[in-house]
C-alpha cells in the first residue's frame, strides 16, 4: 500500500539525517474493490514552500544553493522523488530545506545528476515546475542564475 511504502521511505531517509517530515502513522482500509490509505507526518513548523516564496520575490543565492544541496543529499541516499516540484520543497526562516510528499517515491542505486537518468529526471521535473510557476511572475523571480546557484549547491555535495 502506498501510504506504508511512503512511511518506510520517510523513516529510512529521516534515520539518515535528511530533512524530510517524520512519519507518525499510516492507515489502510479496504472497502470492496477499493481501498483508502492515509499517512500522517509531523508538521514542519514555520516552513514555506519554494513556490510560495518564489511568488513573493527573488530568493537569495544561499536559498537556491541550499535547495540544490538538499536534493543532492537525497539522491546520494538513492531517494527518487516521483514528483519533485517547487510545491514539495519547503524552507524555514533559518534556511533549512526540507522535501515533502514522497508518494510514489522509491529507493534506487544512489546517483548524481550527471551519472543517472533518474536523478536527471528529478531535476528536469523541478526545473519545469519552477519555469511554470515563474511564467506569470516578474522575470527576476526565477532566472538562469537561480538555476545555476541550485546546481552549484547540488554539485557541492
Amino acid at each position: 500500500m502506498r501510504a506504508f511504502a511512503e512511511w518506510r521511505l520517510l523513516r529510512y531517509l529521516a534515520q539518515r539525517g535528511l530533512n524530510v517530515p517524520q512519519p507518525v502513522a499510516a492507515f489502510y482500509r479496504r472497502s470492496g474493490l477499493t481501498y483508502r490509505c492515509d499517512l500522517i507526518t509531523e508538521r514542519i513548523v514555520h516552513a514555506q514552500s519554494l513556490s510560495a516564496a518564489l511568488a513573493t520575490g527573488m530568493l537569495a543565492e544561499n536559498i537556491w544553493r541550499a535547495v540544490g544541496t538538499a536534493i543532492a543529499r537525497l539522491h546520494a541516499q538513492g531517494a527518487d522523488h516521483a514528483d519533485l516540484n517547487a510545491h514539495n520543497i519547503l524552507f524555514d526562516p533559518r534556511g533549512t530545506v526540507s522535501v515533502i510528499d514522497f508518494d510514489r517515491g522509491r529507493l534506487r542505486k544512489p546517483g548524481t545528476w550527471t551519472a543517472s537518468a533518474w536523478t536527471a529526471s528529478n531535476l528536469a521535473r523541478l526545473r519545469h515546475s519552477l519555469h511554470k510557476i515563474a511564467a506569470p511572475l516578474p522575470p527576476d523571480h526565477f532566472t538562469s542564475a537561480s538555476w545555476q546557484h541550485l546546481l552549484a549547491g547540488y554539485r557541492a555535495v
